[in-house]
C-alpha cells in the first residue's frame, strides 16, 4: 500500500495525504480524519520515516560508534556514563542515539559504520589502526572522537579539524603510580587491556609491546606508570605487566593471578580500569590476601562501582566527556565550528584499597 493509492481512494492529491501525516495544520480536521481513516482501512501505516529523513537531509539521530560488542554499552558502567552524557546533549536538540558496536568480523565492522543512518558520529575509544574510524572519516559525516585516537593521529588520517574530547591519561596514570610509591611500594605490577586491534594471547608483555600498543589510552597510561617508576629509581623491565583482551572483571582476575605468581610477589597492582581492579580484588580475596594489608590495588575511571569497593582510582569526568562530545557534534550539524581538542580534568581519588606495604 502506498501513499498514492490512499490519495486515489480519498480523491485528493498525494501531497494532501502527506500533509495529513506530517503537517496537519495545512488541512481541515475533517479532511485529515477522513484521510487517516481511509489509510487505516487500507492498511497504510504512513510515510516511511527513513525516506522522509533522507529527503530532509536529516534523520534525527546521532551515531555512537565504539570498539566493543553491543552488550558492552549496557554492562560497563563507564560506557553507560558516556552514553548518558551524549544523550544529555542530544535530547534537548530532539536527536536520538543509534549505537554502532564493534565486531570481530571486519566486514560487519565496516558495514556498521558505512550503513548507519545517522546525521553524525561520535567515535569512542578505537585503536589507531581501526578501519572503523577510516570508514567514518570516508563517509564525510560530522565526526567527533572521544579519548582515542589522539588529535595527532586524526590529523595523520586526514581529519585534522575533527573535535576530540578526553583526558591527559599519562599525567593521571603518573599520579596514581606516584601515590603508591609515596606509600612505600617498590614491587609494582600492572594489569592492562586493549593493546592491539587484533587480540594477542593474554599474558605478560615487555616494554616493546607496551610502546607498540595501537590504543593510545593504553600506551599513555602505561607510559605514565613507567615515567613515575623510573623517576623513583625502579627498573621498569622488572615490573610484570599483564595484557588481557578487554576491560572486564574476568580479565582483571586472570591478570592479577598472573602477576601475583611472579617472584618476588608484587605489593601493589596498578589496573588500567576499575573493572580490571574489581577482578583483581576478587583474586586477592580468593588467594587470602588482605587489601591493603598484603596488597594495594588501584584502578582508573572512578566508575559508579568504585566507591562501594573502596577503590583508590583516577576520577575522570566520563559523563561530561559524553556531553561535550554530543554538544560538539550538534555544533557541527548546525554549521558551527567544532571546539579545539579539549583535555578535561582528571584526578586521584584515594580510598581504602591502598596503603603502605606490609
Amino acid at each position: 500500500m502506498t501513499l498514492q493509492e490512499v490519495a486515489a481512494a480519498v480523491g485528493v492529491s498525494a501531497k494532501t495525504v502527506s500533509n495529513a501525516f506530517s503537517r496537519p495544520d495545512q488541512l481541515s480536521a475533517a479532511l485529515r480524519e477522513r484521510i487517516l481513516a481511509t489509510a487505516r482501512r487500507l492498511g497504510y501505516p504512513g510515510p516511511n520515516p527513513l525516506a522522509a529523513g533522507l529527503r530532509r537531509g536529516r534523520v534525527g539521530a546521532i551515531g555512537v560508534a565504539y570498539d566493543n560488542g553491543l552488550s558492552y554499552a549496557f554492562d560497563d558502567p563507564v560506557a553507560v556514563a558516556l552514553l548518558a552524557g551524549v544523550a544529555a546533549a542530544a535530547e534537548p536538540a530532539g536527536s536520538g542515539l543509534l549505537l554502532v558496536p564493534g565486531s570481530s568480523d571486519p566486514a560487519r565492522r565496516l558495514a556498521a559504520v558505512s550503513d548507519a543512518v545517522v546525521d553524525g558520529l561520535v567515535v569512542s575509544s578505537v585503536g589507531d589502526d581501526d578501519p572503523l574510524l577510516a570508514a567514518a572519516i570516508a563517509r564525510g559525516l560530522p565526526l567527533v572522537v572521544v579519548d582515542q585516537p589522539r588529535p595527532d593521529r586524526l590529523a595523520a588520517l586526514g581529519a585534522p579539524t575533527t573535535p576530540w574530547v578526553g583526558v591527559d591519561d599519562r599525567a593521571a596514570a603518573a599520579a596514581v603510580a606516584g601515590h603508591l610509591l609515596d606509600l612505600g611500594h617498590r614491587r609494582l605490577a600492572v594489569v592492562s587491556f586493549g593493546m592491539h586491534q587484533d587480540p594477542i594471547t593474554p599474558g605478560l608483555v615487555d616494554e616493546r609491546a607496551q610502546a607498540a600498543a595501537t590504543y593510545a589510552v593504553t600506551r599513555d597510561r602505561l607510559a605514565g606508570y613507567r615515567d613515575t617508576a623510573r623517576r623513583a629509581g625502579l627498573d621498569w623491565a622488572a615490573v610484570p605487566v599483564f595484557h588481557g583482551g578487554d576491560s572486564t572483571p574476568a580479565v582483571g582476575e586472570a591478570g592479577a593471578d598472573a602477576v601475583l605468581a611472579t617472584d618476588p610477589r608484587p605489593t601493589a597492582l596498578l589496573c588500567l580500569s576499575d573493572r580490571l581492579a574489581e577482578g583483581a580484588l576478587r583474586a586477592a580475596a580468593r588467594l587470602g590476601l588482605r587489601v591493603p594489608g598484603d596488597l594495594s590495588v588501584a584502578g582508573f575511571d572512578d566508575a559508579t562501582t568504585a566507591a562501594g569497593l573502596g577503590l583508590t582510582t583516577v576520577r575522570q569526568p566520563t559523563r561530561e566527556k559524553g556531553r561535550a562530545a554530543g554538544q560538539a557534534l550538534l555544533d557541527l550539524l548546525a554549521g558551527r565550528p567544532g571546539p579545539p581538542p579539549a583535555a578535561l580534568p582528571a584526578g586521584l581519588v584515594v580510598r581504602t584499597s591502598t596503603g603502605p606495604p606490609a
